[in-house]
């Protein structure tokens, strides 16, 4: 009976939705495109194939068989009027130039509202070639023509034909409806050419040798199928490689294929790369670097050249009006040597390492190769030496967002030998649920003032050869001594910390970091009665987790590695993202008497702990990317009192975790936190969680919703566990035959304001395995949200987060 009811009501809005579909909007004879999907053998990229599409069906919001985009587009169109804008351009340019001409005589305020007068009319000027904000929100109706079809189809064979799919055809196969059409390519690709020969041609003698020297780097190989982006990439290599060997005038222009695919073997293809002549000269000259000069200050102008100094270092003349850098160390970073060939490569690696240094405004390097000679000149003009800055802000960690404030001061150059000098300052306030429940939120503080000394290179007692051997890698010492104030709801924690790392990278943006020594001394005061009363509990029960909260005295080894392929986090492309963290706590401690930690009563640790986190983004189209993360990491104390010191643990839950979770209330393993109340015994999430080991990951549908504004669809997985049996939490401890049962998983929907200066992010997560509950009512859906005693109520099931930038 209800649903027969709900009929008439569902026709309606259907109906009145249609403008949302768009067919209300269609011309006589012309069809909605709603549908485009290819056919075609597994060898062929689909998604690469899509992206040729001449035309795309209309976008539709998530889980709706509708496109408002189509009805926002005409929304706006009805109030485009080009006419009424070019009125508003003039009325503006009339305003304005009034204004300006009673200021005449103060040119500050002339130039400031002519710079208003700009703003505004690029503001029309946006409107009159995009549209209103409704039209660029929107998209005007996507209707099927043979024409866009034929042309795709066009596309298609020319892309499979550069990837040796010489004989390749595509057709199409059109359904239609009254009002709509649906269009599904079908592809043949037959079989493709392969190379079968290659030949390499040149009158230069030299060249031909460096090119068989280096075959083996080559992109083309006998037995490949045919490519034109390989030949490409061929193109690239030779010319890099001709470069770096001297030949300082040499282009990708003199690089030439020839294809014949009328060869030998059927579908085999011969290939000749030729390495053509220039005109002029008629042959390739290697060019060898005569001098090299290094202005140290060439934004100053004003003085004449000659009255600049000179100073001789490595075959480098050194010029300034005022000696400023030490030159030994700055010639580590310098690549280009006099009497050397040309090399393009050392040419950018001087570049990049001169960059590094933090030192200079612009770096410009250029060649003069006038009289046959090649001198390199290297102009560089520095930054400020002393720099003060501030930044006010929205933090969130783990919490709800709250302020901060952050100063810093950067002292560069401080003692002649390129050193930076930074000191840094931080207060800020979030909002967080305390250890011992879930329901109020409380300020969280935080203070911090830290300072840091960088050293480029490695304060390590090895030879001056070495050092300079070590100069592509940007090497950097870095000692930093500070102190860190954190006042939770149930406890305030100070900490003095020092460390002394070394940092180093290579060419491929691989990013090492060493700390030799990361030594705290912390001071915790347990506040809140719960929070301690907790802990007294777990104590006589034999979790020492109390230990973490007095004074103690923590010193660590740090290693860890990034690997960051494709601009990771600065882009939307196809891009990854990998990290390994090594930490040995308590190294030290096995070399030294420890008795005056236990006179001073400080807890000290040992402890190993390994974290590996690899995340990566995939674009699917122009307005969907995939991306998923995979975390995971065991830390086992191994110091007499068992514990670790509290930040070390693993937690999980939360905007950047699992999702469906509140912040570290997750786990672990199939613990059930119990608490007995007036209603009875209810699952309780009021304590946070600790653990020892760690594995969660996520995936993440990412797509623009409107403007501005992404959505996302997510899933989340994992859980903590102890390496130990223990006894205040029965199933924590991770075991082979029972982890994988005991994976939370949790799903839901997120929206995302990209604001361009920060992303705002706001998700919503459900539960939908939760192992804390017996086996056969794990699986959420099946039992409903209302199921005591883990919920009381269908408003726990859903948990918000609240985050800044994306989860991962």
């Amino acid at each position: 009976m209800r649903i027969t009811r709900s009929a008439p009501l569902l026709f309606v809005l259907l109906f009145s939705l249609s403008g949302c579909l768009g067919t209300k909007y269609l011309k006589e004879d012309q069809k909605l495109l709603v549908k485009q999907r290819i056919n075609a053998p597994k060898e062929v990229k689909k998604d690469e194939l899509a992206e040729l599409y001449v035309q795309q069906p209309n976008r539709q919001f998530p889980l709706i068989p509708f496109s408002p985009y189509v009805w926002f587009y005409y929304h706006g169109q009805k109030r485009y009027n080009e006419i009424d804008y070019a009125a508003k351009k003039d009325a503006i340019r009339s305003k304005w130039n009034e204004r300006i001409s009673k200021v005449s005589n103060n040119e500050k305020k002339a130039v400031r509202y002519q710079r208003k007068m700009n703003k505004q009319l690029s503001k029309i000027d946006k409107i009159v070639e995009e549209g209103n904000v409704w039209m660029r929100w929107g998209e005007p109706i996507s209707t099927f023509s043979e024409d866009h079809t034929s042309r795709t189809i066009e596309r298609f064979e020319l892309y499979l034909s550069s990837k040796g799919y010489f004989l390749a055809s595509a057709d199409s196969i059109v359904k239609k409806t009254k009002k709509t059409a649906s269009v599904t390519y079908v592809v043949n690709i037959g079989e493709p050419y392969v190379i079968d020969t290659l030949m390499l041609q040149t009158a230069d003698s030299s060249i031909y040798g460096l090119l068989e020297l280096n075959e083996d780097k080559s992109y083309l190989k006998k037995g490949d199928n045919y490519s034109q982006d390989k030949l490409t990439k061929e193109r690239e290599r030779i010319d890099l490689l001709l470069k770096d060997n001297g030949y300082f005038e040499f282009s990708r222009q003199y690089v030439a294929f020839d294809v014949d695919t009328s060869y030998l073997k059927p579908k085999g293809i011969a290939i000749r790369t030729r390495i053509t002549q220039p005109s002029k000269r008629g042959y390739h000259k290697v060019f060898q670097v005569d001098s090299v000069n290094f202005t140290t200050d060439a934004h100053l102008k004003a003085l004449p050249d000659s009255l600049r100094e000179h100073e001789f270092l490595n075959g480098v003349d050194y010029k300034y009006f005022k000696k400023v850098y030490n030159k030994k160390i700055l010639s580590r970073r310098v690549f280009i040597e006099q009497d050397s060939i040309y090399s393009k490569s050392n040419t950018f690696s001087t570049q990049r390492q001169l960059a590094n240094l933090d030192m200079f405004r612009f770096i410009n390097i250029n060649y003069d190769s006038t009289g046959g000679q090649l001198v390199a000149n290297i102009f560089t003009s520095p930054l400020n030496r002393y720099q003060w800055s501030n930044e006010v802000g929205i933090n969130v960690t783990q919490g709800f967002p709250g302020p901060f404030y952050n100063v810093s001061f950067k002292k560069r150059n401080v003692f002649q030998g390129l050193e930076i000098l930074e000191l840094n300052g931080r207060v800020g306030i979030e909002g967080v649920a305390p250890a011992t429940e879930v329901d109020d939120i409380y300020a969280s503080i935080e203070a911090g003032a830290n300072a840091t000394l960088t050293f480029p290179q490695f304060l390590l007692p090895i030879s001056t050869k070495a050092k300079d051997r070590l100069g592509k890698i940007n090497p950097k010492t870095r000692l930093l001594a500070g102190f860190n104030y954190t006042q939770r709801p149930e406890y305030t924690r100070e900490n003095f910390n020092f460390s002394s790392t070394f940092t180093w990278q290579n060419k491929n943006n691989t990013q090492y970091r060493f700390s030799v020594a990361d030594v705290s001394v912390i001071n915790s005061s347990i506040t809140d009665s719960l929070f301690r009363a907790r802990l007294n509990t777990l104590e006589r029960n034999g979790n020492r987790l109390i230990n973490s909260f007095r004074p103690s005295f923590v010193s660590s080894m740090i290693f860890s590695a990034t690997w960051n392929f494709n601009s990771y986090g600065l882009n939307f492309n196809n891009s990854s993202f990998f990290r390994l963290f090594l930490e040995s706590g308590g190294t030290s401690l096995n070399f030294i008497n420890t008795s005056f930690l236990e006179r001073e009563a400080l807890e000290f640790y040992k402890y190993i702990k390994i974290n590996a986190d690899y995340r990566k983004v995939k674009p699917i189209n122009q307005n969907t990317t995939l991306a998923y993360r995979i975390n995971a990491g065991i830390v086992n104390p191994y110091s007499d009192n068992g514990v670790l010191p509290y930040e070390k643990y693993f937690f999980a839950g939360g905007s950047n975790g699992i999702r469906a979770w509140r912040p570290r209330r997750l786990g672990p393993g199939s613990y059930t936190p119990l608490d007995s109340t007036e209603n009875g015994v209810l699952v309780s999430y009021d304590f946070e969680q600790q653990g020892e080991i760690l594995l969660e990951g996520s995936v993440e549908l990412r797509k623009n919703l409107i403007g501005f504004i992404d959505y996302a669809i997510f899933f989340d997985f994992g859980n903590i566990w102890t390496i130990r049996e223990d006894n205040t939490r029965p199933g924590s401890q991770f075991k082979f035959d029972r982890f994988f049962k005991e994976i939370a998983v949790g799903g839901g929907l997120g929206l995302r304001f990209d604001f361009s200066f920060l992303v705002l992010r706001l998700d919503a997560g459900i539960k939908l395995y939760d192992p804390a509950r017996p086996e056969s009512r794990r699986f959420i859906l099946a039992k409903g949200f209302y199921d005591a005693p883990f919920t009381s109520s269908a408003s726990e099931a859903v948990v918000f987060n609240i985050g800044i930038g994306y989860p991962f």
